[in-house]
């Protein structure tokens, strides 16, 4: 989410986009020995987009860690931080995950919205080139064309606010150029701009074209929920069963993605069978490496400050919604606790 002129973004705006999916491929669980799907509770979940920071659920899923707790899960990608979460109010999906201030945005609106989980605890966008040398100095974008997602997208609130903190005018001083999501890499190798602010697999498969990682937002930015698990207040209250194996499912693929990064790659080899394996591999070595992908499902302060931080000062939201209110980690601290 990001851009002053989306702050007013509300519910009706996320009614209406919701039946605007572009719709992902279905990940397919394997399942525990002995279980079947007609055993399983069906639950619909949407992703913002198919991208490798979302490891974890892929992970979850491939071990069979859902279908353990009694889930059988239909995942569809909607195109978007503002699409997935429109998936959740307009009742086509019970859970999503993407920019956390989706739901923030709904309840400073009136709407409904609760957030149960950290999927991604980095900013797990890179500044990618192939003219441009490694930069550490934000103030050194000055008189660079940069490529993004469009707003409301997680990768252009960044990079926006990172300009606009190294006193750079955005228009003026530096130019931020949007295309669809995943397909920023694509314009930058194309010549449309200098650098693109992308995700992983685009990343390595980038360096695998001869780009290079020139700027590492997820060091520079620190904790940040960058993806957060929504969900509405009723379902939680409907089914806390499949709401509480959903997260204990997520904390127990978190674990298991950083202490099996071999069949972390594994994983995302099937998710992504149309890059070569290693560009892939490497990947994946770059998301653990940099902490990209949440090491427990438990929204932490610092994490949630940051993200906060960065939309109040977008004037994405007002920041009148206090953690206590809008984080729910009562599911994600009995899962950690359950798995010790």
């Amino acid at each position: 989410m990001s851009g002053g002129s989306r702050g007013n973004l509300d519910r009706r705006l996320f009614l209406k986009t919701s039946a605007a999916f572009a719709c992902g491929a279905l990940a397919v669980p394997m399942l525990p020995k002995g279980a079947s799907a007609a055993t399983l509770k069906t639950v619909r979940f949407s992703e913002a987009v198919h991208n490798l920071g979302y490891i974890n659920l892929y992970v979850g899923m491939h071990a069979g860690i859902f279908a353990k707790n009694g889930l059988d899960m239909q995942v569809s990608a909607a195109g978007g931080d503002t699409q997935t979460f429109a998936a959740v109010l307009g009742g086509s999906a019970d859970f999503a995950i993407g920019d956390a201030t989706m739901a923030v945005i709904s309840r400073e609106n009136g709407g409904p919205g609760v957030v149960i989980g950290t999927v991604v605890q980095r900013a797990h966008y890179f500044g990618v080139s192939k003219t441009l040398q490694p930069i550490t100095d934000p103030k050194d974008f000055k008189g660079l064309r940069i490529v993004t997602s469009p707003e409301p997208n997680t990768n252009y609130s960044v990079a926006k606010r990172l300009l606009e903190q190294a006193g750079l005018k955005v228009g003026t001083d530096a130019t931020i150029i949007t295309v669809n999501p995943g397909t920023e890499i694509a314009a930058m190798l194309a010549g449309q701009a200098d650098m693109a602010i992308a995700y992983q697999p685009s990343v390595a498969a980038a360096e695998a074209q001869g780009a290079k990682v020139v700027f590492d937002f997820s060091n520079y930015i620190g904790p940040f929920c960058n993806t957060g698990i929504m969900v509405l207040p009723t379902t939680l209250q409907r089914d806390p069963e499949m709401v509480q194996a959903l997260v204990t499912s997520f904390e127990e693929a978190s674990r298991k993605t950083y202490a099996d990064p071999a069949f972390a790659k594994e994983v995302a080899r099937k998710e992504f069978p149309d890059l070569p394996a290693p560009v892939v591999d490497a990947a994946i070595d770059a998301e653990l490496k940099y902490l990209i992908p949440a090491q427990s499902v438990v929204v932490k302060q610092d994490q949630w400050k940051n993200l906060m931080d960065m939309q109040v000062y977008l004037h994405n939201v007002k920041g009148t919604v206090p953690f206590e209110q809008i984080i729910d980690n009562s599911w994600a601290e009995k899962a950690a606790a359950k798995l010790g």
